[in-house]
């Protein structure tokens, strides 16, 4: 899914929403799914995420890509793109399915000027933190 205009004030609003909730609810609720993925690690075949941006820097609303590729997930797992925002991560309303290979290649449009932190989720695992700065 992109990102466009029109959703920008949903996504603002959801944004805001879910920082509220996040933030209430404390460093416990954040500690929990580390301490749940925990055990995952110790599994044979860990989950991973690779993330690539098409673009480093790109205007506002402009289109770029980010692909990648999964391991240990299951062909056709729904990944999504989240941003740090005032240091608590916001799912945003852009996710794909992966392919029967485990690639995926999810197109973004992003509207909030400066570095953004993102990242790619599936369940407990994300992929490591990549900057796209819009100007």
């Amino acid at each position: 899914m992109i990102v466009t205009k029109r959703n920008s004030l949903r996504l603002a609003a959801v944004a805001t929403l879910s920082a509220l909730f996040l933030g209430a609810a404390g460093t416990a609720m954040a500690a929990a799914p580390a301490a749940a993925s925990a055990p995952a690690a110790s599994a044979s075949v860990s989950a991973g995420i690779s993330a690539e941006p098409s673009a480093t820097s790109v205007q506002a609303w402009q289109l770029f890509r980010i692909t990648g590729t999964t391991a240990g997930l299951k062909a056709g797992s729904t990944v999504t793109l989240q941003q740090k925002q005032h240091g608590t991560w916001v799912t945003l309303p852009a996710s794909v399915h992966t392919t029967r290979n485990g690639s995926y290649n999810l197109g973004v449009k992003l509207g909030i000027k400066g570095p953004n932190e993102l990242r790619i989720v599936s369940g407990n695992t994300a992929s490591p933190v990549f900057t796209v700065t819009v100007r």
